[in-house]
């Protein structure tokens, strides 16, 4: 490599990771921390808040695997990466207003970040290799959520330094979003041409999905893990969603201040969760880890229900640096079981299905902890519990995906390296 190619590569790399702390402003400040205490201020149900990520959700649903495969058609994302991120700053920036169009806003800003994150997920195969994606991966994750710094810092600045109100920190925070994307627009290297697939059309939506699902279908654990990916990010994107807001302000009795420490403590966590994960990954392999990873999920649920149940609620405080640390370690190995068992042909089209999944679960987590807690009237505690026990449930489906480096052949058909060199049955 020459040393200008070396200096073009680790741009790329840079920027691929630096826009992960763009998404990541966005992500936390706005749905994990801001929206939902604006909407705690008006006195707005729990179930506002899960209609809109469950009606984006089921959007991104349909969209997604037509978006994937158009990228791979096209054997260019960074286009798609463009157009959705401008909407989703756009949309952010309008939030506040009243709370009709801000929901309708943040239903937009929701679809078009989540169908950012199918081309952009599926750019670490450009920006990486087999050898190093787990620390790349990792190392997109941790500096990703010094962007949750960001938020944060943007809210306490623009709410209790300047007094400007949440719609100005609406603004500040689509501000950010947008800054650190645009490194991203400019620098990211491109490695993979078109496929000889005929261009997508979004006519053809419904018959697209059947179609992704059929050829997914045709490699080794794809499926098992999209259904397993499903039951754990059902929890984790229901929790960071917001609810992990409602939860320690509405049953532990936590004021703003205690509730931005604890996003710090988490924020932290997630920082060292993601960079320490993606060297375990490459040495353990990614799936082991999530394993790991899942079941320190399931002991932080568990510290909320307790804290909430012996109304000790400094017990709560164990919720961020566990669910940070899992966090961070989460998609750190995640998206490396995803370039594992998928082809490099299609990998936009798994990834969207891989999105699907993910925003799915996000329609059906806030369903269920609405029907727990405003319809049922079963409590919060009640509502964390059916999460952690998704988790499990994922944690168990994972136990028999083939998560090996894999040889692509010229018809993409699967090869596992190792001692035998067979591939898998």
């Amino acid at each position: 490599m020459t040393a200008r190619a070396a200096v073009d590569n680790r741009r790329s790399v840079w920027s691929w990771i630096i826009y992960d702390l763009a998404n990541t402003i966005f992500a936390l400040g706005v749905i994990g921390f801001y929206f939902p205490e604006w909407l705690i201020s008006l006195d707005q149900p729990d179930s506002l808040l899960a209609s809109v990520i469950a009606i984006a959700g089921l959007i991104v649903v349909f969209v997604a695997p037509w978006a994937g495969a158009r990228s791979d058609a096209k054997g260019t994302r960074i286009p798609t990466l463009v157009v959705t991120t401008l909407v989703a700053v756009v949309a952010t920036g309008l939030l506040g207003i009243n709370v009709p169009t801000s929901v309708i806003f943040l239903g937009v800003a929701l679809v078009a970040v989540n169908i950012g994150s199918v081309v952009y997920d599926a750019l670490l195969i450009d920006v990486s290799t087999d050898a190093n994606r787990g620390l790349i991966s990792g190392r997109g994750v941790g500096v990703g959520y010094f962007g949750s710094y960001l938020g944060v810092l943007i809210g306490v600045v623009t709410l209790d330094l300047l007094g400007w109100g949440y719609p100005a920190t609406f603004r500040a925070l689509a501000l950010g979003f947008l800054v650190f994307a645009l490194p991203a627009f400019f620098f990211i290297k491109e490695h993979h041409g078109h496929t000889e697939e005929p261009m997508p059309k979004l006519i053809d939506v419904p018959r697209r999905i059947v179609t992704s699902w059929k050829l997914a279908a045709r490699y080794p654990s794809m499926v098992r893990f999209l259904i397993g990916r499903f039951f754990y990010t059902d929890a984790i994107n229901t929790l960071i969603g917001g609810f992990l807001t409602l939860f320690v302000v509405q049953e532990l009795g936590w004021d703003r201040q205690s509730v931005t420490g604890l996003l710090v403590a988490a924020i932290t966590a997630a920082i060292l969760g993601g960079l320490f994960a993606g060297r375990f990954v490459d040495r353990y392999g990614p799936k082991r880890v999530l394993r790991w990873v899942l079941v320190v999920w399931i002991v932080a649920f568990g510290t909320g229900i307790v804290a909430a149940s012996v109304d000790q609620p400094w017990i709560g405080w164990t919720i961020g640096p566990l669910g940070g640390l899992a966090l961070g370690a989460t998609w750190a190995s995640d998206r490396v079981v995803m370039t594992r068992i998928s082809p490099p042909r299609f990998i936009g089209e798994f990834y969207g299905l891989y999105a699907t999944v993910g925003r799915f679960a996000t329609i059906i987590g806030p369903i269920v902890w609405a029907i727990i807690v405003d319809v049922l009237d079963l409590g919060r505690s009640v509502a964390m519990g059916a999460l952690a026990g998704f988790v499990f449930v994922g944690w168990w489906l994972l136990r028999t995906v083939d998560d090996r480096v894999r040889a692509w052949g010229d018809i993409d058909l699967p090869v596992v390296t190792g001692d035998s060199g067979a591939p898998p049955k």
